[in-house]
């Protein structure tokens, strides 16, 4: 049965912690799903993650709806939230409630999220108007990380952290069913996940805080690039050395002539083999072979 909002609610008030996961492609989706997640975040970490971009502000929605639809696809259980990219919401509500409404119909969303509030809460109040449900991302946001310094910790001075409980205040009031915190101190997390109604997912931000966030190919090991990890990845394993590996015995035994060998080929009856020799010109395939040699 598929997981509901109203399922969300439960959850938080039963305490009971909330599991989100990212997905970019259908095989993943179908992975995480059969795992048991309760939220799978096609994210605009995509960017990142899978499309080789150094930050997530180059996804399209194109891109983003390609990329929830495979999820989509996979996906049988656990609430699908699709990402809106960076300028895909910001301009107006018409053009945000457009966008939205691609993630659902075309690549099969439950649900989009949108970073920050601000301006963003129009955004917000206009793409619930529409009948589809928004989660919020404050905190670290990194479609704006540039404009907050980087992509540094949120809300560590008291007046940060008290303009981020007010945001928080106004996005549930905005209508949306949840919130993704990220980057930001365990306390304050916990003290917006205290008095918001609506469901907290957080990332960097403590143990205090409804559910909890990872991207998947960070938690797996699988490193689009060397540079440093934020500090609250852990890894559940080293997929990519994993991966790494079997292509490295995989070319070795190419190369050496170990693959394929014959339980890897589909067998050819003796007379029909006889037959398309006898089509191709003198001589078997075998000492045609050896001639060559």
């Amino acid at each position: 049965m598929k997981l509901s909002l109203p399922d969300l609610r439960t959850m938080k008030s039963q305490r009971r912690p909330i599991v989100m996961i990212t997905a970019y492609d259908h095989p993943t989706g179908r992975i995480v799903d059969a795992a048991g997640v309760d939220l799978v975040l096609v994210g605009d970490s995509a960017a990142n993650v899978v499309l080789g971009h150094d930050s997530t502000v180059p996804a399209t929605m194109d891109e983003m709806t390609i990329l929830t639809r495979a999820v989509s696809r996979g996906v049988e259980h656990a609430l699908v939230i699709g990402d809106l990219p960076f300028m895909s919401y910001q301009v107006s509500d018409e053009e945000a409630v457009r966008s939205a409404g691609r993630l659902v119909k075309e690549g099969g969303a439950d649900a989009v999220k949108l970073e920050g509030a601000g301006p963003s809460l129009d955004r917000i109040r206009a793409i619930v108007a529409s009948g589809i449900p928004v989660m919020g991302h404050l905190g670290l946001t990194p479609q704006t990380a540039t404009i907050k310094g980087g992509h540094r910790a949120q809300g560590r001075q008291a007046e940060g952290a008290r303009a981020l409980f007010a945001d928080a205040l106004a996005v549930e009031a905005a209508g949306c069913f949840g919130v993704v915190l990220e980057a930001v101190p365990p306390q304050v997390a916990e003290a917006i996940s205290r008095r918001l109604d609506i469901v907290t997912i957080g990332i960097g931000s403590g143990a205090g805080t409804d559910g909890q966030v990872l991207v998947l190919h960070d938690m797996l090991g699988i490193r689009s690039s060397d540079g440093p990890q934020p500090r609250f990845v852990k890894h559940y394993a080293e997929v990519g050395d994993v991966m790494k590996g079997a292509v490295e015995r995989y070319a070795t035994e190419v190369r050496g002539g170990e693959y394929p060998a014959a339980e890897h080929t589909y067998s050819m009856p003796p007379q029909e083999l006889e037959a398309f020799e006898r089509a191709i010109g003198a001589g078997s395939i075998e000492e045609n072979a050896l001639a060559d040699w």
